[in-house]
Order: structure tokens, then sequence, then C-alpha cells
């Protein structure tokens, strides 16, 4: 079973940029994406209904904002929207698909913007994140992916010195992702590949993705109790079509 996550950053202008000449050539079993600044009425799926997939669409009450959805070939025993929480569903962020072994859950975690702006939000996010994550392991195990709009640690972004304090590379972002690591998933990437220059996102600017100068915010994120059914994890950096590239996800 092959999954992808995509931050696509605009469903409708990825799709002639590069989205559906990928999912055409070798469509993942599910696809996972964030961004798409669309609501289900403004998308044309009829394209990914002719290969199979079903889409489950989270749009937010602002128009051209956010937004998540998961494309799956293979039918979910139930699919769930947000978190459950006023504060946090007006955003579209969050789809859940539930397969009989697992839970898939979709995020586009909010960014903390310019002057950390939003960064008190932030860290409740992740708080409430967390606490949304631990109600779905008492059921059953979850694997979580997305753009989770942080670097982890050091070797995870191009210039580390030079970003601190910076939206995405903060104490308080980091110590919340190492929060959730801590309650039990793994950093799938980093389970095959500990070695430094692998990136998920690159400014447009500068000419940053031909010089690699990134950052690596795009995860998938596995329960440790499901870990044994991981076969691999990759970046996909060759593949274009937005300031992201594509992250998959193989299990047996």
């Amino acid at each position: 079973m092959r999954l992808t996550s995509w931050n696509i950053n605009g469903i409708r202008a990825a799709m002639d940029k590069g989205l559906r000449s990928f999912v055409e050539a070798e469509p993942p079993d599910v696809l996972c994406l964030q961004e798409t600044k669309a609501d289900s009425s403004q998308i044309d799926l009829i394209w990914a209904a002719s290969l199979g997939y079903e889409a489950h669409v989270a749009s937010g009450v602002r128009k051209g904002y956010s937004g998540t959805a998961i494309l799956t070939r293979t039918a979910p025993e139930r699919v769930t929207f947000g978190l459950g929480m006023e504060e946090h569903d007006q955003e579209g962020r969050v789809v859940t698909a539930t397969f009989p072994d697992f839970h898939l859950v979709n995020v586009y975690t909010p960014n903390s913007q310019r002057g950390l702006l939003r960064l008190d939000y932030r860290v409740k996010w992740d708080l409430d994140f967390l606490d949304f994550l631990q109600r779905l392991r008492a059921e059953k195990p979850v694997i979580f992916c997305g753009d989770l709009n942080c670097a982890h640690q050091e070797i995870d972004l191009a210039n580390p010195k030079q970003n601190r304090r910076n939206a995405g590379f903060t104490n308080e972002e980091r110590s919340g992702l190492t929060r959730i690591l801590d309650a039990g998933f793994l950093d799938s990437f980093r389970q095959f590949e500990p070695g430094p220059n692998h990136y998920t996102w690159w400014t447009q600017r500068v000419d940053a993705r031909a010089r690699n100068i990134g950052w690596r915010i795009d995860y998938f994120m596995v329960d440790t109790r499901f870990w044994d059914r991981v076969v691999s994890a990759s970046i996909r950096s060759e593949v274009l079509g937005s300031d992201h590239c594509p992250v998959e996800l193989v299990l047996r």
C-alpha cells in the first residue's frame, strides 16, 4: 500500500503544473493533499474518479485559504473532518480516514507566520492535536502525515543558525513536535535516512530549489505499534508542481 502526501499550494494551479500527470503516471493507493485552497465545488475531480479515487475534501470558512483532501482508491471504513474543536476547525486543516488496521490523519498544521504573530495559537494547536491523536490511538494505531510547518532538527533545514526564531524553527514549535514523537510516533523518513540535505519545501526566491536550500517540513509519522508494517519512506524531490514536493510511505 503506497501512501503519498503533498502540499500542492493550490490544487487548481497545481493541476496543470504536475499534480495530475504525477498521479496518472504512478497513482498511489492514498493521496493526502494540503493547502488545496478550494472547496469540493471548485475542484475538478472527474479525472481522479476515472482512476478509481474517491475524494474527501475539507475546506475552510475563508475562501481560497488552507484546506486538505484525501483521495483514496482503498475505501475507508469512515472519514471524519477536523479535531472536533470549533476554534481549530474553521480552516479545513484535518481529514482522518479510518482503515481496518489504522487511522490515517492528513494535517496541514498552522504556520506561526512572519513575526510569530500566530505562535501562541500554534502552540495550543500542537497540544490539542496531540490530544486528538491520543484519542485515536486508544482505538487503533495511527499514521499522520502532511505539512507540519516545522523543521524538527538542525539537519532538517539548510540554514539553521540564520533561521532561529523564524516561523517553523522556533523552540516552541520544535518542542511541540518532539512531544508528539515522544507520545509514540516515529519520523518515518529518518528511520531510513539519517543524513543531511533532504528537504521538502524551498522558497520560490533566490533559486533555492535548484541550489537545494530548503526545509524538511513534510512528514509521515508512524505509530510505533505499526512500524513493522513499514517497507520504506521517501522524499520525491524530483517531482515538480508546487514549492513543496511529495513524501511517500509504503506499507506491507
